[in-house]
């Protein structure tokens, strides 16, 4: 059973897409771009539940400061959880959103069983970003770096043909760095995508380079799980969250050896088999 529809929320419209039944999973991002992800085998054993935040709707009135502040997009994910009549969930959070949603947990922990939060660094900060450079150039395959030259040398074009869709052009030709192995059609997983640049911009330059998942873990009393891929050169390397593991017995961190940024789709029955396993304890 599939059903969609809109949230208003301080001058947003915010779509969700709710697929499957089951155990609630309240999927932070565009609703557009993150069902493409899940297999739809593993979408119909629970309830899906993907909601868009301000910096994927489009605003029905001219953008403000402080629509790019966190704490209006948590608002935003409790207005969702409210409006779509949801008492607790399992919240979902991958690369970027993974900071929305430990921030919801720690914001709004009655609402939460459990946090899931997939291919994202521990912090986004300029150093940790020079460090996955550096891996990168130090440990990728010569056909991978110049696959990475070759794409991103097209990147100042894209923006200047089309700025308002800047963080999808970036997120395209850093595909390199993105997946395991090369899929040919994955820029057609960001058609339709829609985005508020300024938030964006705001979010992931700088909100984001001042938090520390890590730290904020010490605030969740409620189970985790942490995804990586092996090979996820934007997030690289997986070292990163090597303290995890003698910090927090709540937390359980997996590797996928063969995946990039979407173990979801490189490895769909691997990511199925231990995302299940967790989701069911």
């Amino acid at each position: 059973m599939e059903h969609t529809g809109i949230c208003h929320s301080d001058g947003f419209d915010l779509s969700y897409r709710i697929e499957g039944e089951g155990a609630p999973i309240l999927v932070i991002g565009s609703v557009v771009y993150y069902p493409r992800l899940f297999s739809s085998d593993l979408k119909q054993k629970y309830q899906w539940i993907f909601v868009d935040h301000r910096g994927f709707a489009k605003p029905k009135r001219e953008l403000r400061e402080e629509d790019s502040r966190l704490d209006a997009v948590l608002a935003d994910i409790e207005r969702m959880r409210a409006f779509l009549q949801l008492e607790d969930v399992i919240i979902l959070g991958h690369s970027g959103h993974a900071f929305m949603a430990l921030e919801y947990a720690r914001t709004y922990p009655e609402h939460v069983r459990k946090v899931a939060l997939f291919n994202t660094a521990p912090d986004n900060s300029q150093e940790r970003q020079r460090k996955s450079e550096s891996f990168f150039m130090e440990t990728a395959s010569p056909e991978r770096k110049k696959r990475f030259e070759t794409d991103i040398a097209n990147l100042p074009q894209d923006i200047e043909k089309d700025p308002e869709r800047r963080f999808v052009h970036m997120c395209i030709r850093a595909e390199a760095k993105s997946f395991y192995q090369e899929r040919p059609h994955a820029a057609a997983l960001w058609d339709g995508v829609f985005t508020n640049m300024p938030i964006m911009d705001e979010l992931w330059g700088n909100t984001f380079a001042r938090l520390n998942l890590i730290q904020r873990l010490a605030d969740i009393q409620v189970p985790v799980y942490i995804g990586l891929g092996r090979y996820d050169y934007l997030v690289a390397p997986v070292a990163l969250w090597d303290t995890v593991d003698d910090l927090y017995p709540h937390v359980e961190k997996v590797i996928f050896e063969k995946s990039g940024h979407q173990p979801m789709l490189e490895e769909p029955q691997a990511f199925e088999q231990s995302f299940r396993k967790w989701l069911d304890q």
